[in-house]
């Protein structure tokens, strides 16, 4: 196994506390929540994606 990408960890943890947060939204039945939570999910999984696209053209993955 290779070395661990830890910027890669946060953001896959983060990702995983706003889709709890999105549950936790729809179990309280508050929709500004869900879409401050679904808001979160986006920004997060998009800067990690842009994170692994930079990161493979400069060879460091």
């Amino acid at each position: 196994m290779k070395d661990i990408k830890w910027i890669f960890v946060l953001y896959s943890i983060l990702a995983v506390l706003s889709m709890c947060g999105i549950g936790v939204a729809v179990a309280m039945r508050s929709i500004p929540l869900a879409l401050l939570a679904m808001l979160a999910l986006v920004l997060v999984m998009g800067n990690g994606f842009k994170t692994k696209k930079k990161m493979r053209e400069q060879g460091a993955l």
